[in-house]
């Protein structure tokens, strides 16, 4: 056969799996899309940290350290384990403790119930992977993280917004759309709450303190059929700047029964370094493990040492002062930036966060934010600026979602070019308006 009679030869698409069919099309990759397209947009858009804080003095210490020495370099170098690297989970678990703002041996676990995971992202897949079928339901707070969002449709899983206000999820809420289910007939099919506990991805609102213990309350009382589990995302935990220090949701669960913890060091050390964990109860530790085992039998063994380290050396605590102190000031800017560039724009509103990455803008009702809009175009075509759209975070029918929202990052932008970044977004807005 000739080349030129084999080119013309079309075989049918591959048989992609339901999977590939629901993980189609994630905003996520739509951004970074519109982000290399157009380099010189301010992005406003982007979760990522500040560059200028990230230790690079103090992982060149580290890891110089870990090889010094030819035999203990070798065993930092070898494959670790699924579960991850005991060293480091050992000090996570008196990590833990600190930020409970208790002794370890009060904690009411071990470090067999910490799992190691390439960043929280992974461990929030996983949990997601082996609690959830096609159908299966996970209630969310309206707006949550988007990209967890694409996780759940990625599995073929049901989401269902729970309303929020500024003291984050409603309970009276959750506690009304759980009836409803019942009442459907479909209460067994409920696996899982989902919370960002801090500071949340996009809203930038805390779950209030009252609130927690009363979720873990409803979880346990609503399970049924099984186990309700709440999972508790607290990426955003250590990045606090001002306003009430709160207990985790998982602390509140005294069984410990109830309540999946994911937690991150993306954040608060170096996203490059992807060292994320999970504290499960013990029913999960092998489903998850398992799971994991099927992917990688191991997220990477060198960075866990690292960390583990850079932990026993006394060098994170000093770094998360430095690292909150950098973003508490680019919070303030951004702050200030919307009071002076949105000033006298009616029904224009913004969440003041105590901490986090983002800040959430509401415009008014009529102004649609998503890619296909006129803002979305005035703003990154015209203007050379990014946001996300709210309505990404948003779970259930598409059709409901509220279409005037923004998330906007004060994460990764200078403090200039957060300014101009408001003050490009305002004349976006304005053209709009």
């Amino acid at each position: 056969m000739s080349l030129d009679s084999r080119t013309k030869t079309r075989l049918p698409a591959p048989g992609f799996s339901r999977r590939r069919r629901h993980a189609e099309e994630q905003a996520i990759s739509y951004l970074m899309q519109q982000g290399v397209e157009n380099p010189g947009v301010i992005s406003l858009a982007a979760g990522l940290v500040d560059t200028g804080s990230l230790p690079v003095a103090e992982t060149r210490e580290v890891v110089a350290n870990l090889l010094a020495d030819e035999e203990r370099g070798r065993e930092v170098l070898q494959y670790g384990t699924t579960q991850g690297n005991e060293r480091l989970r050992r000090r996570l678990v008196d990590h833990l403790a600190r930020l409970e703002g208790c002794g370890a041996d009060e904690l009411g676990i071990d470090a067999d119930q910490v799992i190691l995971t390439t960043g929280s992202q992974q461990f929030l897949s996983l949990v997601a992977d082996v609690l959830l079928d096609p159908g299966d339901i996970c209630l969310v707070a309206a707006p949550t993280y988007f990209v967890f969002l694409g996780v759940l449709n990625g599995l073929g899983a049901c989401t269902i917004p729970v309303a929020t206000d500024d003291d984050g999820m409603c309970t009276d809420a959750l506690e009304a759309e759980l009836a409803r289910l019942e009442a459907d007939d479909r209460l067994d099919r409920v696996k899982l709450i989902y919370l960002v506990s801090y500071y949340e991805n996009p809203s930038g609102v805390s779950l209030s303190a009252e609130r927690r213990g009363k979720v873990v309350e409803i979880a346990r009382r609503w399970s049924k059929h099984h186990r309700l589990m709440v999972l508790e995302d607290a990426a955003y935990r250590e990045l606090r700047y001002d306003g009430p220090i709160l207990p985790s949701i998982w602390g509140t669960d005294e069984s410990r029964e109830s309540v999946i913890l994911a937690q991150t060091f993306s954040k608060s050390f170096a996203p490059g370094l992807r060292v994320g964990y999970g504290v499960v109860p013990p029913e999960l530790l092998d489903a998850i493990c398992d799971r994991k085992g099927n992917e990688d039998f191991g997220s990477a063994n060198f960075n866990q040492h690292v960390l583990a380290t850079v932990m026993e050396s006394g060098l994170y605590v000093p770094h998360v002062e430095k690292v909150r102190a950098a973003y508490r000031a680019k919070r303030d800017v951004m702050l200030a930036a919307l009071d002076e560039h949105f000033d006298g724009l009616a029904d224009v509103t913004w969440v003041r966060p105590h901490g986090g990455l983002y800040v959430w803008a509401s415009l008014p009702s009529h102004v649609e934010t998503g890619f296909d809009s006129r803002l979305f175009h005035q703003a990154v075509q015209v203007e050379g600026v990014m946001y996300v759209p709210g309505e990404l975070c948003y779970g259930g029918d598409e059709s409901e979602r509220p279409r005037h929202q923004m998330r906007l990052s004060f994460g990764v932008e200078d403090a200039a070019d957060i300014r101009e970044g408001i003050r490009r977004l305002s004349n976006a807005v304005r053209a709009v308006l």
